[in-house]
């Protein structure tokens, strides 16, 4: 042990309960044996104070700045490094380091490590000085490594932790420890469509099924198998995967909650809807596109039996030697109001913008506070039970949406023109118009309004599953029905309609790099 970490080595005694806060009793001895306190934080208060002066840098760095947007409203000395430039230099907080040659990107890691290596980025964060801290919304241990080299701490679990909690056959185990059910599933290899007619048999789950594969984002390796056809288009894509999650299929609605596992117990966040498989929004059938948050979202037993089975989720995490922001989805039986667990996202999500800027999150601190507030190694004592009380409160939510608006048509191009980002308005005829520049959601002041983030621009390709950007409104975009509506269908077509693009001079294989940017 070096003489540094000799001379500050903390002791906790910790005792867990949800009836009342954790009290941690601690001292840190020094090389002369006395005893150095640190201040507990003891409330609310305390921990925003704690942030709004924080010292040491924190970077956010993917390829947008959209998962964890407005956090550095809340965070001293939070910054973003992105490869796209959503807000055309006029965010004051985002570096968008110029283009350099690079392999093709095959996965969001790619671009992390590529804005890690980047010579811009690292003079940047040398020049800022201090102990940097690293938040992502997908890692491997090369980003783990340049991290490190740039004096830096990734403040999340391990990023083998993080990839095996990821897999979503280990995702179903972890749910059976903690009491989470899944949909009624087998798990196992399969050879051909014999062999998997011979498993549903076995397990009794029918003919009509849900397949699947260990990763990938929602849409590109969910397969429904109703007959042997449907096995063959994507045969491929399922033997030879190893094991495969394979479903009884459901009439059920998505959605989503997140929740923050910390030394205290779980947070959770709010149940919220999600949108699922709209064509005018995406060409993947299955494929998450947008989510709403507001006080009805449904029955108060079911939401409060998701907030119950996510809490003894987190808990469960916490055994596993994961600890932080994870996000669960959750199949509700449209028939019988049955709850089941979809997935599992140890990390932050595209969710995750809609969770921190609830009305909760700005009467107490977003739920992202506290996983930054996890990883500091400041000691805190918190109340679980009653915060997550307070955050249940229908009062606490308020009603927003967002769409994630896709390229949907079978076709490439380069976009010429793109819209910026800011706030947009539906005239009276429902033409949607720019009508001006800001980055907060917030400042979108009725339902004649929306805040877009622009993702795609201009020279881009423009491919069928490309991302556009995301429309933020107030209120609904679905029905009661769980539908679009006509209101969201025109803000879509608005939103589109303002790219513009040129064919392409000769005919192109392009190939959707099938892997989520945000």
């Amino acid at each position: 042990m070096s003489a540094r970490s000799t001379a500050t080595a903390p002791i906790w005694a910790c005792a867990y309960s949800r009836k009342r806060p954790l009290r941690l009793s601690w001292q840190t001895r020094t090389e002369g044996g006395s005893p150095m306190p640190k201040k507990t934080l003891k409330n609310i208060s305390e921990i925003r104070r704690f942030f709004h002066t924080n010292r040491d840098p924190i970077y956010f760095v993917s390829a947008t700045n959209f998962n964890l947007l407005g956090l550095d409203e809340w965070v001293k000395n939070f910054k973003y490094i992105c490869y796209m430039d959503c807000f055309d230099g006029r965010h004051p907080n985002v570096l968008v380091p110029s283009e350099l040659p690079h392999d093709e990107f095959q996965s969001i890691e790619d671009i992390n490590n590529y804005l890690l290596s980047h010579k811009e980025v690292v003079d940047y964060v040398k020049a800022r000085g201090g102990k940097p801290k690293f938040v992502f919304l997908m890692f491997d241990e090369k980003t783990e490594a340049l991290a490190k080299e740039l004096g830096g701490e990734v403040w999340f679990p391990k990023a083998k932790l993080r990839t095996a909690m990821d897999n979503k056959i280990e995702t179903v185990r972890v749910g059976n420890k903690a009491g989470v059910p899944s949909v009624p599933n087998t798990l196992s290899e399969v050879k051909d469509y014999a062999h998997l007619q011979d498993l549903c048999k076995e397990a009794g789950l029918g003919d009509d099924l849900v397949l699947q594969s260990a990763f990938g984002d929602s849409g590109h390796t969910t397969f429904f198998i109703k007959s042997e056809a449907d096995f063959r288009k994507h045969e491929h894509e399922i033997v030879g995967q190893g094991e495969i999650k394979i479903m009884k299929r459901i009439d059920c609605r998505g959605s989503a909650i997140e929740a923050c596992a910390t030394s205290q117990g779980t947070i959770v966040g709010p149940l919220m809807t999600e949108l699922v498989g709209f064509k005018e929004l995406t060409p993947y059938r299955g494929g998450w596109c947008g989510n709403e948050i507001f006080s009805t979202a449904f029955p108060p037993k079911t939401r409060q039996r998701a907030r119950e089975l996510t809490f003894q989720f987190g808990e469960q995490l916490r055994k596993e030697g994961y600890r932080g922001y994870f996000e669960l989805d959750f199949l509700i039986d449209k028939k019988n109001g049955d709850i089941w667990l979809g997935e599992l996202n140890p990390r932050i999500t595209g969710a995750s913008s809609m969770t921190n800027h609830a009305a909760f999150a700005h009467a107490d601190a977003p739920l992202f506070l506290f996983h930054l507030l996890e990883f500091s190694k400041k000691p805190f004592e918190l109340d679980v039970e009653e915060l997550n009380a307070r955050w249940a409160d229908p009062d606490m939510i308020d009603s927003w949406s967002q769409m994630v608006i896709k390229h949907t048509e079978d076709s490439v191009d380069i976009i010429t023109e793109a819209p910026q980002s800011g706030i947009y308005r539906m005239l009276p005829d429902g033409q949607v118009v720019f009508d001006r520049f800001d980055y907060h959601r917030r400042a979108v002041e009725t339902e004649d309004e929306a805040f877009f983030l622009r993702i795609s621009n201009v020279g881009d390709y423009r491919y069928e599953g490309a991302d556009l950007g995301i429309l933020v409104t107030r209120g609904r975009s679905m029905t009661a029905n769980f539908q679009l509506t006509e209101k969201s269908k025109r803000w879509i077509e608005g939103i589109k309609s303002s790219f513009k693009a040129r064919g392409l001079t000769e005919p192109q294989n392009f190939q959707d790099p099938a892997f989520k940017i945000m």
